[in-house]
This record gives C-alpha cells, structure tokens and sequence, in this order.
C-alpha cells in the first residue's frame, strides 16, 4: 500500500473510533424539571426537597428565611426564565453543569410598579444518579445577596386626602397636635408612677389605667397619654408638661375637622391601626400605620390614604443598610368631597351639644337631596344617630299616612272623625294630653294633620291597609336604599301589619322605623315635588348615586373599604308608578302649612324671613311614658328635623332645636 493511503486508512480508523466513543456517552438530562422544581420551592418558601451539593437543603431554607422573613406579608412570585446545559461542561472532563435565570416579582403595594429582578442558579449533573443538585448561592434569592443577609422595607407615608365641603370648603386636612406622655428615660425610676399620675390628671385621663400603663412599659419607653389639638382650645401648656418629671409634649399634625365637636360621628377619626385593620386590609396595612378608625375616614380610608412610598435594602448580618434595591415615591391619597355646608354643621352641632340624651339635626336641600348638616349628639357620645338611628318617628309619620289618604281620594277638605279614643282590636287608643278639645269630633284632614290627631289616623291605616302605607313612604322617599356615600339607614314601614300594629303605624309607631335622615328625606320630598334620594358624598360618588329626585346615574364605586351602599331598608326605592307627584306634594306643603299657622308648631311663626312649614311627633317608647321627640320642617330650599331620643314632646323638646336652626341659618345666609 502507498503511504499517503495508508495515512487515510489510519485516519478512517481514528474516526470512526471517536464516533464510537462518542456514541457511548449518553447526552446530560434535561434541567428545565429540576428548575422548575426549584421555583415551586422558592415560591413555597421550602427548599429542603430539593436535591443540592455543598449544602443541605435545611440550610438553604434557614438562609432563605432569614433573606425574606422581614417581607413576609407581600406577595411574591418567581418564574423560569431560561435553563439550558452548559456546553462547555457537558465536552469537558468534569461534571455537565446548567444555568438559569430566575425572576422574582415582589407585589409590594397596589400600584403596578412592583419590585422585579432576575439572579442565576446553577445546577450540577450528579453522575451516579444522572440528577442536577443545585449549587446553592445566597445570590440567586436577590441580587449579591450573601450568607446572612436580608430584605427589608422602610416606608414613607403619603400625603392624607382632605374631606372637603359644599363649594370645596375645607373640612378635614392636616392640623397641628401634640403628643403628650412620659419619656421614661427623661425621669429617674422612682418617679415614673408619681409622674405618670400628674400628668394624667393634667390632660384628663384616667389616672391609675395610664400609671399602670407607664409602669408595664420598657424602662427606655415613650408612653402616649393623649393627643391634643395645638390650638386655643389646648388645655395643658408646654410649661405645665414640662413641670412634671419625664413629661414631654412632642408636636405633630393629624387630620382633623376645624373643631374637636364638627360633624365627628360623620367624618370620623384617624388612627393607629388595629390588628382587626391589619388583618382585614389583604397587606394594604401594616402596624404602625396611621388609618381611618371610623366614619367617612374609614370607609374612604384607601381612597384618602393614597399609596405610601417604600424603600428595598439590603441589610447585612447585623442589620446596617449595604444596598438599596427599589424605591418609589409616595402618591398623596384624594380628597373625598361632601355636601356638608360648614356653617350649618357647625350650628347644628352647637345646638345638640350639651344634650340630655342622644339627639341629631339634619339638614337637606330639598332641590338636589344634598345633606347640609348632620349632627349627632351629645358631642360625647360618638354614635352616628342622624343616619343611623332607628327610632319610631310618631307623629311626623302622620304626612306618609295623609299621602296614603290623598291617593285614597280624601282632600285637605275631607271631614274625618277625631273621637278622644279609639279601640283596635282590644286596645285602646288615644289622642295626645292636651289635645284641644275644639278639634274633637267632625274636623277636615287639614285640620287633624296640624292639631295631630292620633284617631283620625289609626283609623285611617286600618281602612287603608299596610300596602298603601308602604307605598306613600316610598314615595317620599322613606325607605329607598340609601345612597349617601356612608353607610346610613333610612326608615322601614311593613306592608304586611294588621290590627293594632297596623293602626300603630298610621301614627308612626307600631313597627314603623326612621332614621332623623329619613324623616328630614320626607320633609324634603314634599318641598321638591317629588321623591328626594338624599346624597352626601360627591366624590368618589357611591355606586348607585342618584339626582334628588332622578334616576340612579353611572358613577364609579367608593373604595374597597367603603360600605357607603349598605343600607337595611325593608324596601327598595318607590317604583316609578308610584313616585310622588308635584301636585301631592303640593297639597301636603299646604296643610303642614296649617301646623305652623294654628296646630302644635305655632313656635315656629317666630322664625324670620318665608314661612315654615312643620309637622310634629311624639313616640312613646316603654309603659312609663318616655318618648322621643320630633320635628320636621321647611324654609324655602331648606329642609331640616330635629330629633331628641328622651323628649316631653315633639314641638316642646325638638321644636326650638329646628326654631332656632332656621333662625341661625336665615342670619348665616343675610351675613354672607
């Protein structure tokens, strides 16, 4: 054989030689399993199932947790970018190895703008099992992560959304405060129970809860005693604080209405969340944070919070910041606008302050439903009687049982038997102590309406029947479900009671429930000429808003937290066949009229400017003769109730509460 064929025949050998061997060495497993693997792991938080060298997994999941135990409650996901064989390795000498990338996505607020990175993990064929181990590297929980390190969060409040009234009028925004308390370590040990006891009777709390308070506190502990406005109704000064040993007055703002007293059942307060808070806001909230505690505050809380700014870091070993890793700023919560007018929330408040037992005034613009007022007091009792109260409305119920009559075919001119007393099924029924004895016997509707005989009526609701009833408050707008952007009731009337409950009911006992909004809602249905839906927050408009007397119009929703639609109203809103008319209205404007002019609201002629129209009501309650007292009445564009829980009577105990709202509001209005 020739050499140079020779040479080819060796060559030819060599090859096919290589290509034998090459043969016999099987191609590496695919790693996207072991991959995915280890992401379900990550997302778990658990990495002891997955196969490792150099480490043991219990180790790996102890580094794990310590790298993101402090973000414990935000949502994180992690994802498979990529995996694939190295093949450098996979034609070397030593074991096949394989490099992925894995993103990990932190949820960190409700914005879109989440905190996003991808770090790298490598595997390593184990060849007596052909399995991939993960190398573990602290790195690939977050970037140069190193043994020992952790994420954590620092956050930035927002700027807190203002509640604003009619016109945009301020009501609630940032005012400046004090935190008064005791520094413990500003005062030596043996003072702090004596300290503790002196300041508290300074500022007005209980002296031995807040001692107790001090003395379980850490020997370094600040221990708030009470927050107070920084104004001149303050009723500690910096210098008294500062006489007691470890006292101290720290400034700071709150948002807070212009008074301790304005509208505060309505807007509510601003606080430190609860645990409930915590736990019921899905990691929207977090301890420490400052939230709405109640009313409007509360139910806009997400609204008026906006989003808090954060800040990612590294952190090392012994907890020093090393890095930053994500930012974003702050975005400032909205306002929430109102319908409140401030000068006669203000007025209203001042005239129910100091009373005896839970009272409210409420104020509606008959024209286009919006609540100008809505006081409940007295101004510590903090429950929001004017739109949540339910109480038997009494005699102011008699104008839905006179619409029942009208529909009937009566007339204000229409005779009607007004007997001292009345038997419904066994009971007895009588008209009011003093009623004068001249309007006894034949008298016209009109005049029933304005003396308030309560045997023309209870007769009339068992001739009439529950439905008809039902149907004349739905008109007026009683028991429509209520759409104030609040959570509020407004009245319930059965349309299934017989016998006595049912003669009961024509003179608003009985059964029959109103709140003071829902009887302010029936004095300004009558002023409007139709069905009135009453409304208090305009923006963000509650679902389901309406015009006073239009249909429901596309608003967007209140935030998540808003229960500004709830409502336990038995009945919905009065169908359209049965709306009130002008012409009805109109009619019973005129003898509610009669009430004012000759009947039990005489008082009222003394308010000055238009005439006031009114209807009066008293509701006992219990054997002993306790009742609530009522007024609804009207001036113009201005329907307004008065409502005392413990009264002597409509017109003697809520009659000056509405005399003297109407006279305060005509001299607000001639000031202007």
């Amino acid at each position: 054989m020739r050499p140079l064929l020779r040479g080819l025949g060796l060559v030819s050998v060599l090859s096919l030689a290589g290509a034998s061997l090459a043969a016999c060495s099987p191609a590496p497993p695919d790693p996207r399993p072991a991959a995915e693997a280890l992401v379900e792991a990550l997302d778990a938080g658990d990495l002891s199932a997955v196969p490792m060298t150099g480490v043991e997994p219990a180790a790996a999941t102890e580094t794990l947790t310590t790298a993101y135990g402090s973000l414990e409650a935000v949502d994180r996901d992690h994802s498979l970018v990529s995996v694939a064989v190295d093949e450098d390795s996979a034609e070397g000498d030593g074991p096949a190895t394989a490099t992925g990338t894995i993103r990990t996505v932190w949820d960190m607020d409700e914005t879109d703008n989440d905190f996003t990175y991808e770090t790298r993990a490598t595997w390593e064929l184990d060849e007596e099992s052909d399995r991939w181990q993960l190398r573990f590297d602290p790195a690939l929980l977050a970037p140069d992560l190193a043994a020992g390190e952790s994420l954590a969060v620092s956050y930035e409040p927002a700027p807190r959304g203002e509640i604003l009234g009619a016109g945009g009028d301020v009501l609630v925004t940032e005012r400046p405060v004090v935190r008064v308390g005791i520094d413990k370590t500003r005062a030596e040990a043996d003072t702090w129970e004596s300290s503790a006891r002196a300041l508290a009777e300074l500022v007005g709390v209980d002296p031995d809860a807040y001692a107790e308070r001090v003395a379980a506190a850490g020997e370094r502990a600040w221990v708030e005693a009470i927050v107070l406005r920084d104004d001149e109704t303050r009723t500690a000064t910096d210098a008294e604080i500062a006489a007691i040993p470890g006292a101290a007055a720290n400034p700071d703002t709150l948002p807070l209405a212009p008074t301790r007293t304005f509208a505060r059942p309505l807007l509510g307060s601003v606080g430190q969340a609860t645990a409930e808070i915590i736990e019921a806001s899905d990691g929207r909230v977090s301890a420490g944070d400052q939230v709405g505690l109640s009313g409007l505050q509360s139910a806009y809380d997400a609204t008026l919070a906006g989003t808090a700014g954060l800040t990612v870091s590294r952190y090392s070993a012994e907890g020093e910041p090393v890095a930053e890793l994500f930012s974003a700023e702050p975005a400032p919560g909205a306002d929430v606008e109102t319908t409140l007018d401030r000068d006669l929330q203000a007025l209203a408040d001042s005239l129910i302050a100091d009373s005896a037992s839970p009272a409210s005034i409420v104020a509606v613009r008959p024209s286009d439903g919006a609540v100008l007022a809505a006081a409940s007091g007295p101004e510590d009792n903090g429950y929001n009687t004017a739109l949540l109260g339910r109480y038997a409305p009494g005699s102011t119920f008699k104008v839905v049982t006179a619409l029942a009559m009208l529909r009937d075919g009566a007339t204000p001119e229409t005779e009607v038997q007004c007997p001292e007393t009345i038997t419904v099924d066994g009971r007895s029924f009588k008209n009011y102590d003093g009623y004068p004895e001249s309007s006894l016997g034949t008298i016209t509707l009109a005049e029933a309406l304005a003396q308030s005989c309560n045997t023309v009526f209870i007769q009339a609701a068992g001739d009439l029947g529950a439905p008809a009833l039902a149907e004349a408050a739905a008109a007026l707008g009683l028991t429509a479900e209520a759409a104030t952007g609040l959570e509020a009731f407004l009245g319930s009337v059965a349309a299934d009671s017989t016998g006595t409950e049912l003669g009961a009911n024509g003179i608003g006992q009985g059964v029959v429930q109103s709140s003071p909004l829902g009887m302010a809602t029936v004095m300004a249905s009558v002023v409007a000429g139709g069905t009135v839906q009453p409304r208090l927050v305009v923006d963000p408009a509650p679902e389901g808003a309406a015009s006073a007397t239009g249909s429901p119009a596309e608003s967007t929703p209140p935030s998540e937290s808003d229960s500004s639609s709830a409502s336990d109203s038995s009945s919905s809103a009065a169908p359209a066949e049965s709306a009130l008319t002008d012409e009805e209205a109109g009619t019973l404007a005129a003898m509610m009229a009669g009430t004012v002019e000759r009947g039990t609201l005489t008082d009222l002629q003394s308010v000055p400017g238009a005439a006031v129209i009114g209807k009066s009501g008293t509701a006992e309650y219990d054997a002993e003769q306790n009742a609530h007292a009522w007024v609804i009445a009207a001036q113009e564009d201005l329907a307004v109730v008065a409502f005392v829980e413990d009264g002597q009577g409509g017109s003697q105990t809520a009659g000056p509460l509405v005399r003297d709202f109407l006279t305060g509001a005509r001299e607000a209005s001639a000031a202007e």
